[in-house]
């Protein structure tokens, strides 16, 4: 979708050891998470620089959430170093740094009231608030958000209420939402979910024109399906009981050998001519 971004510079080469003025979107060391006697990460060391796109998979409980909580900074590491968009987590003000990130993810649509209209669940995310109230917006705010639900293909929608949209139709204008702002980064928590196959295919299109945009900020997908990664993706995660599994350049990460061992079934991985993933159990 060329024009919906503007353009980060990228200020120079990353250098070693992490410090705030590293030019990483994300950079976590030795990086786990404990909440009472169960940890949902541990020793996570991940970079994410600036053109990369990234997939996330794993099973249920591999930690996968976690990792994007810590990464739009909404949760603080239990030991090891996280680094936001230059800020360290702990030294650094989280809720004007949660500006800068574009997120969406269940746990968001379940905090919109289902009486919101559409075109106001977009343009309040200039102010970080869910459910519209006294802010001002003016026509350029309005402008920008109906330009985004017309990039997602719900301009037509803009008046009606949040509550009355279909599962597809929520996820994309919470994404029109999440690019609103023009966020350095871009966290989308299983964003195909509950989508049928058509609603699944138009959204993985979308995605796709985002990923191959040079102007769109660095974007973060979790899901549990190879089927869902969009064309233009860059690298992968895989995360099993907490810990990288694997984490590269997604042509070297998502193969039946390593899927296999992450989900513990033999599987075999297959790639469309269009860049599409595609996994069934071998045999």
């Amino acid at each position: 979708m060329p024009g919906h971004f503007r353009r980060v510079v990228n200020n120079g080469p990353v250098t070693e050891p992490i410090s705030a003025d590293v030019d990483l979107v994300v950079a976590m060391e030795k990086v786990s998470v404990r909440r009472g006697r169960t940890t949902l990460v541990r020793g996570i060391d991940w970079r994410v620089e600036l053109d990369e796109r990234w997939v996330v998979l794993g099973p249920n409980g591999a930690g996968k959430t976690t990792l994007l909580r810590l990464a739009g900074a909404e949760m603080h590491p239990t030991t090891g170093t996280v680094h936001v968009l230059g800020e360290k987590l702990g030294r650094t003000d989280v809720f004007e740094l949660r500006t800068r990130i574009g997120v969406c993810s269940a746990a968001l649509a379940g905090r919109v009231p289902p009486e919101e209209k559409v075109v106001d669940v977009v343009v309040s995310a200039g102010y970080g608030v869910v459910g519209r109230w006294r802010e001002q917006y003016d026509a350029m705010d309005t402008g920008r958000a109906e330009e985004l639900l017309a990039a997602l293909g719900i301009k037509h929608l803009s008046d009606r209420m949040f509550g009355t949209l279909s599962e597809g139709e929520r996820k994309r204008a919470l994404i029109s939402r999440a690019l609103m702002t023009d966020p350095e980064m871009l966290l989308l928590d299983e964003p195909a979910a509950g989508l049928d196959l058509g609603g699944r295919e138009d959204l993985v299109a979308r995605l796709s024109e985002f990923a191959l945009d040079p102007d769109a900020p660095a974007m973060v997908l979790v899901t549990h399906h190879v089927e869902e990664i969009p064309p233009g993706f860059t690298h992968a995660m895989l995360l099993a009981d907490g810990k990288v599994a694997a984490a590269g350049p997604i042509a070297e990460i998502i193969t039946g050998k390593q899927l296999s061992k992450v989900f513990g079934l033999k599987l075999l991985v297959s790639t469309s001519e269009n860049g599409r993933y595609a996994a069934r159990a071998a045999g």
